[in-house]
């Protein structure tokens, strides 16, 4: 038996919810380590651009934060009202730009650790494997796997 509309969204947005439960809790350690990061000793051995770096970590992740906390507000805020569809779509879109911008903060992140402990290069080569993982695992096989599923529906 096929759910109905109703049921898919009910489904759909316990998903969702559940999704972030999952997500929100690392990104909220990370971005309580970016806030204490200049409080620690060696922070005056820092350069100007590691400290620019370090602070683009914090808003970044401190906006990733924010974006994956929203759509739990969202759906407070309108829950009342019904409109679980619009619920999804908008906590759907919030959850990606929120992991987007999470994964912009961790990169900075990394890349500034790296360089403190392997110079230039080991930045490069930690941000370049943060890239590619993120990418790979995080949008690239999600989109290859659903172009796949689209091409054996239309079949």
């Amino acid at each position: 038996m096929e759910e109905t509309a109703k049921e898919k969204t009910d489904r759909q947005l316990i998903e969702l919810l559940n999704e972030l439960r999952v997500a929100l809790p690392g990104a909220q350690v990370l971005l309580a380590f970016l806030l204490i990061a200049p409080f620690q000793a060696h922070y005056d051995r820092t350069t100007k651009f590691e400290r620019g770096l370090l602070y683009a970590s914090i808003l970044l992740t401190a906006a990733g934060v924010l974006f994956l906390m929203a759509p739990s507000v969202y759906h407070r805020v309108r829950w009342n009202e019904g409109g679980k569809e619009d619920v999804v779509r908008v906590g759907h879109r919030l959850f990606l730009v929120g992991t987007a911008t999470l994964a912009l903060g961790l990169l900075c992140a990394v890349f500034v650790v790296a360089e403190l402990i392997a110079g230039l290069t080991g930045a490069l080569v930690a941000a370049a494997v943060v890239v590619a993982i993120v990418a790979f695992t995080w949008y690239l096989v999600p989109l290859a796997r659903s172009r796949r599923a689209e091409i054996q529906r239309s079949e």
